[in-house]
């Protein structure tokens, strides 16, 4: 049966053409941005870019790109600008301001750090199928939430994403054949080019990774130091021989289902005191997950469905400790607990954080740290902004039927999680755009060596995947992270952190086979961690 689904899925997903680069010849001219202080950001400036909507035509439609820095901290010592993006993909201010904390001191102090929303999200020129975000709020609070259970979901899930789609194609068709991650490489370099550096010193975090490593093979000249923390496969991403959609190809549910069962393993070694879902042993602590699940797959508790559940424990594994209210490994263990009491958690802390709906696995773009003006009061980050870039570039089967097996086919491989990264791509069956610029390879070109980092427990980007993607960047070395969550930055490593320092900075890349430790594990206090390279 499973055989079968795949066969048509491979009929359905088509062949993805490569795309051409553009034209090195073609004129762009570099604005001259004005910057000024962020409004509630202090210590951080905001400025507009304007950018070709087409790089092989940038005398037609212009977009605006908005960007954020943070001036070095020892201007005396400066070295130049890090662009930074983390991931998504999603609007990248907020995230930006957010983070800013716990990039390396010596980075922060020699670097003007900049990020910016990309292209298609948040207050860049946008994607937005809706004319206001009330309408948004509207068509999202029907989705079944977390992803569809059963035929009525399906078909529910299915039909709103259909509407979705046309609804973009409705608004603004053009846009949506020019938010690649190929269109957003090159808005890299002409930000490399505002800010004036002759070569580009980057970091990005999960799909900033394909966008950095995409950047290093269209420039394999221009680039400084880079480095892609929390990995994703660029030829995973955009393998059309594939039956399987976008992320089941990147593994992200065994990623995700890998990091679960460390999850369990753990809290049942910390003991009731650490981690309140504890069991007896890691076996006993799995078997009352499952139980727990299946009940909420018979009998949900208020708002917390069996699909919620699962799509609140797969956001939670990503952060082991807590950062604001975001959910975390702790929350999710008093989570759990409520549940298994029969307590619906309404007064929990991390209740603020739970995705209701699937257009929650964009990270909030909400924030007050940009000067607003009348007209964009209306705009809001809704989810076609994430689908505008991944189903106009990877490819996903075509036939909105396929996806009920193919969930079914994760839950075998990775159980509770799987459907979710199944289900996700779902829009992305009935999609009216397809990039008109998409680079698909070889990723082996760069001429500066790229450092790659991951934690060998990520649940969104698995080990695996910066096994790979090291292996197809050629010219590249791995620093392993052993210790869990998505991404070192949010999970931090002072290790990884001073290896990071050493290679942006002096250019000096960490001893092969180099492996780092997390400054705190799940559910016990700080570590000591010696394997750093001297100061």
């Amino acid at each position: 049966m499973v055989t079968s689904i795949m066969m048509a899925a491979v009929v359905a997903c088509g062949a993805a053409p490569t795309a051409a680069e553009p034209p090195d010849s073609t004129p762009v001219v570099t604005p001259t941005p004005v910057w000024t202080p962020c409004p509630n950001a202090p210590g951080f400036e905001c400025a507009t870019v304007p950018a070709p909507l087409d790089y092989q035509h940038p005398q037609a439609r212009t977009i605006e790109l908005a960007v954020i820095r943070h001036p070095a901290t020892d201007p005396a010592h400066r070295i130049s600008s890090m662009l930074f993006n983390p991931g998504g993909p999603a609007p990248a201010i907020d995230l930006f301001i957010r983070e800013y904390p716990f990039f390396p001191q010596e980075i922060r102090e020699r670097f003007d750090i900049v990020s910016w929303d990309p292209r298609g999200f948040g207050r860049s020129t946008a994607v937005q199928c809706f004319a206001t975000a009330a309408e948004y709020a509207a068509w999202s609070a029907q989705l079944p939430a977390g992803f569809p259970v059963g035929h009525e979901e399906e078909r529910r899930w299915i039909d709103l994403n259909a509407e979705l789609g046309r609804g973009c194609e409705q608004r603004d068709p053009v846009l949506l054949r020019f938010v690649s991650t190929t269109d957003s490489a090159h808005d890299l370099d002409l930000l490399r080019a505002v800010v004036g550096d002759q070569r580009l010193t980057y970091m990005g975090a999960s799909y900033g990774t394909l966008l950095g490593a995409t950047y290093a093979n269209l420039f394999p000249d221009r680039v400084r130091a880079m480095v892609l923390d929390g990995n994703v496969d660029p030829t995973a991403w955009y393998d059309h021989k594939s039956p399987l959609p976008t992320f089941l190809r990147e593994r992200s549910d065994l990623g995700t289902a890998e990091t679960l069962e460390q999850f369990l393993a753990l809290c049942s070694r910390a003991g009731r005191s650490a981690c309140p879902f504890a069991a007896d042993n890691p076996w006993a602590t799995r078997v009352k997950y499952e139980l727990l699940l299946h009940r909420l797959l018979i009998h949900p508790q208020g708002i917390f469905t069996y699909a919620l559940t699962a799509s609140t424990v797969r956001t939670a594994l990503q952060l082991v400790h807590p950062v604001d209210a975001a959910l975390n490994w702790s929350s999710l263990a008093e989570l759990l607990q409520d549940l298994w009491l029969g307590q619906t958690p309404q007064s929990t802390a991390s209740m603020a954080s739970v995705p209701t709906t699937p257009t929650e696995i964009l990270p909030s773009a909400a924030g007050d740290a940009w000067p607003t003006a009348p007209a964009q009061q209306q705009s809001y980050s809704g989810i076609e902004q994430v689908y505008a870039l991944v189903c106009s570039e990877s490819p996903n089967p075509r036939d909105p039927q396929l996806y009920g097996p193919l969930a079914k086919f994760a839950t075998l491989r990775a159980g509770t999680v799987g459907p979710f990264w199944s289900w996700v791509t779902e829009a992305c069956s009935t999609w009216p755009g397809e990039a008109a610029h998409r680079y698909t390879g070889p990723w082996n070109r760069s001429k500066t060596p790229i450092l790659t980092v991951n934690t060998i427990f990520d649940p969104a980007t698995p080990y695996r995947s910066a096994l790979a993607t090291t292996a197809q960047l050629g010219n590249a070395r791995l620093l392993t992270v052993a210790g869990y969550g998505h991404t070192t930055l949010n999970n931090p490593s002072s290790c990884a952190n001073a290896h990071e320092s050493n290679y942006v900075v002096r250019g000096v890349l960490p001893p092969r086979g180099t492996v780092c430790l997390q400054d705190t594990p799940p559910f016990t206090q700080p570590v000591s961690d010696t394997s750093a390279p001297p100061s």
